[in-house]
């Protein structure tokens, strides 16, 4: 099964891109590379069934199993030890990451309370982008009478862009709704 966003990604928006931005080679239109998505469990990291909750949320939002990311070291200010999970991880590719993106912008963000936009700031200056979600529930995978807690989680967007504006572009032709800017004419 292929997605309908890659795909539309490669009949349409490529050429668009390459025009917009004004790449001379084929290979310099930017690209999204992976999206990664964290769940940060907080205390309740040493709690199992908090723990099991957790993988199960993120298995069903991203359709793929996490990895358990844990504490490197003791912090006694924080009661952490070394080796407790204190979140967990998932790293989408190809289709994965389209069928994730298309269902993210198109689904999951309407479903937020007071939505605006995402903000434009949020990109690192080489072309990546930082979202982060405060509640898991607006994905439809997820039961709202089974939540135990409402977690939040970071959702990285990774791109082959050299710079911020050509990985806004990009963002933007692939449907990631960005607040209107104060000045711009609507």
């Amino acid at each position: 099964m292929t997605s309908s966003l890659k795909e539309k990604y490669n009949t349409e928006l490529k050429q668009d891109l390459q025009k917009s931005i004004g790449c001379a080679n084929v290979h310099e239109i930017p690209k999204l590379i992976k999206i990664v998505i964290n769940f940060g469990l907080g205390e309740s990291g040493s709690n199992s069934k908090t723990l099991e909750k957790a993988i199960e949320d993120l298995t069903n939002i991203s359709g793929q199993k996490p990895i358990i990311t844990r504490a490197k070291k003791s912090i006694a200010g924080f009661k952490l030890r070394e080796d407790v999970p204190v979140g967990l991880k998932v790293t989408l590719r190809q289709e994965k990451m389209y069928n994730f993106l298309s269902k993210l912008v198109n689904v999951a963000m309407p479903r937020i309370r007071d939505f605006q936009g995402v903000s434009r700031k949020a990109f690192d200056g080489r072309g990546n982008y930082s979202l982060g979600i405060k509640e898991q529930i607006i994905f439809p995978e997820i039961k709202y009478d089974q939540v135990d807690a409402i977690r939040g989680m970071d959702i990285i967007i990774c791109t082959t862009a050299k710079n911020d504006a050509d990985a806004l572009e990009l963002l933007t032709k692939l449907g990631m709704p960005f607040k209107k800017q104060a000045g711009a004419k609507q």
